[in-house]
């Protein structure tokens, strides 16, 4: 339901890296304005795990337009969104972690528009750095949201 073929517009669109972008879970959506006719506006919260750094857990709350346009899938979202971040077990980085991926990517319109999550890696802090952002592929969007994961140990490990 909210992503709308993220792999299949960054394969065509040939920014697609060495692996997928992580899929979102929906942890749910909260009503923002009543619509007569079809969906409301709503604001929805997603979860996905880096897919590369195990151990790391993002939390993604974007706008979500109703109305006819929006329950037919032609509405642009608004680029409002916030992003959470959170070590939620032992990270382990592979050895050879790029200074920067794209971990996460969702459409949020018919056309070259998406929200993006890249994971930047702060060697000097020992930090992973998750940045949102809007994206129109034409002349780019300036909305985003930061997160910072400092690598500490986990438990006793």
């Amino acid at each position: 339901m909210f992503a709308k073929a993220p792999v299949v517009t960054l394969v065509a669109l040939g920014v697609l890296g060495t692996a997928q972008p992580a899929s979102a879970e929906t942890i749910g959506c909260v009503t923002t304005a009543w619509k007569l006719i079809g969906a409301n506006h709503k604001v929805c919260v997603e979860a996905f795990a880096d897919p590369k750094v195990p151990g790391v857990t993002c939390h993604v709350s974007q706008a979500k337009t109703g109305g006819v346009s929006g329950t037919l899938g032609l509405a642009q979202d608004p680029s409002q969104f916030s992003l959470a971040c959170r070590q939620t077990g032992p990270i382990s980085l592979p050895p050879k972690l790029p200074r920067e991926d794209t971990v996460f990517s969702e459409d949020t319109s018919i056309l070259f528009k998406e929200t993006r999550v890249v994971r930047l890696w702060d060697e000097a802090h020992n930090t992973l750095v998750y940045l949102a952002i809007s994206r129109k592929l034409i002349d780019g969007a300036p909305a985003n949201s930061i997160s910072t994961v400092p690598v500490m140990p986990w438990g006793g490990r």
